[in-house]
């Protein structure tokens, strides 16, 4: 099989089964993806606040997307973090060679 080409995947997710049709090189990504969600929707089912299949999966990608936000967040803040590293960097530079020159 090609890694583009499309495979059926059967993934459980809280007692069910659902069949995923996904590239072949991804998987174990989706597999991967099935047992995560699984876990967080059984966590959220266990607290006993949420009730019903459709309720738990909703509160699942809540959350899921509320980490994905802060992931995002904390790149931005990273990449600003670099920027600014670069420009002192420049700088730095700038003034050794003057220094260097003078």
């Amino acid at each position: 099989m090609s890694d583009g080409q499309m495979v059926p995947v059967t993934v459980r997710i809280l007692d069910r089964e659902y069949q995923v049709a996904c590239p072949q090189d991804e998987k174990e990504t989706l597999l991967d993806s099935a047992r995560d969600l699984n876990e967080r929707m059984k966590t959220i089912r266990e607290t006993g606040k949420v009730v019903g299949v459709d309720r738990i999966a909703v509160m699942a990608a809540l959350n899921l997307s509320r980490e994905l936000i802060e992931h995002r967040e904390q790149e931005r803040g990273r990449d600003e973090a670099e920027r600014r590293l670069r420009a002192i960097n420049r700088k730095l530079e700038s003034a050794l060679d003057n220094n260097a020159q003078g």
